[in-house]
């Protein structure tokens, strides 16, 4: 496994850019670049990192899926065992300690759709191009496509997108809710650091708690999600950013978090 399959560059002291590079193949996901992509979530938790802006090598591609070389030959328990390792992976991403932003430029098909989807907040270039093709490869999406793209978008459009594999553009991801924000092309990563350093202004804890309370009724029922939140309203008075908050507030001053 090379590092270079995903890059890892500190943008500031609490923010960094992590890029897939494998240009020449459009960035397909293959078993190496999980386990590289995997190995800098580590890395991001133990330096503290609280945004990270997840992109694509090159123009022309965010990731335009996994790689088919990879998987052509995979029995069946190869290709499960395949699907629930990007699972796994994606799902760490989708439960950070902190807020993912995926800036995508080009093509984000399959599982570089599923891997957008699995940020908390997609920022798409004007070239940007999503979809879930896999149905015209004889398979199914493996890596999440088939449950996130429903929370994204609804069943019946899901259904839609999933059985017609059709690629949608950037302005009607944006009004499907898959992206947040269309800019111009080659601008993505630029706004993503834009909206982390909007993120980073504000209580960490909190925020990070915000991401717990959200995710948790994602994963269950609103009576679930309402008590997920009650609890995590309450752990915020434990915390000294919620002290400094208030202060600051009634202070009429700007708060400075310690994000303790």
């Amino acid at each position: 496994m090379s590092e270079s399959l995903v890059l890892y560059e500190a943008h500031d002291e609490h923010t960094a850019i992590l890029t897939i590079n494998r240009p020449k193949a459009l960035n397909a996901l293959n078993p190496a670049v999980l386990e590289a992509l995997d190995l800098l979530l580590t890395r991001c938790q133990q330096e503290g990192i609280r945004t990270i802006i997840l992109t694509g090598a090159g123009p022309k591609a965010f990731v335009a899926g996994a790689d088919i070389s990879a998987m052509a030959d995979l029995t069946a328990t190869e290709a499960e065992f395949f699907a629930r390792s990007g699972q796994a992976v994606l799902d760490r991403l989708a439960s950070y300690p902190g807020v993912v932003i995926a800036a995508v430029n080009g093509f984000a098909l399959g599982g570089g759709m599923e891997l957008a989807m699995a940020c908390d907040l997609i920022v798409a270039s004007a070239n940007a191009r999503f979809g879930q093709p896999e149905v015209g490869l004889g398979v199914i999406p493996g890596f999440g496509g088939t449950q996130r793209l429903v929370r994204l978008v609804g069943v019946q459009r899901a259904r839609e997108l999933v059985f017609s594999a059709r690629m949608i553009k950037a302005p009607e991801a944006l009004q499907l809710g898959i992206a947040l924000e269309v800019v111009e092309e080659g601008a993505a990563v630029t706004r993503a650091l834009a909206l982390a350093a909007t993120i980073g202004g504000k209580g960490p804890v909190a925020v990070r708690l915000a991401k717990e309370a959200i995710n948790s009724h994602l994963d269950g029922t609103l009576a679930e999600g309402l008590s997920a939140e009650a609890r995590l309203f309450g752990r915020c008075f434990k915390t000294a950013d919620q002290d400094e908050g208030m202060a600051a507030f009634l202070g009429k001053r700007a708060a400075v978090f310690i994000n303790g």
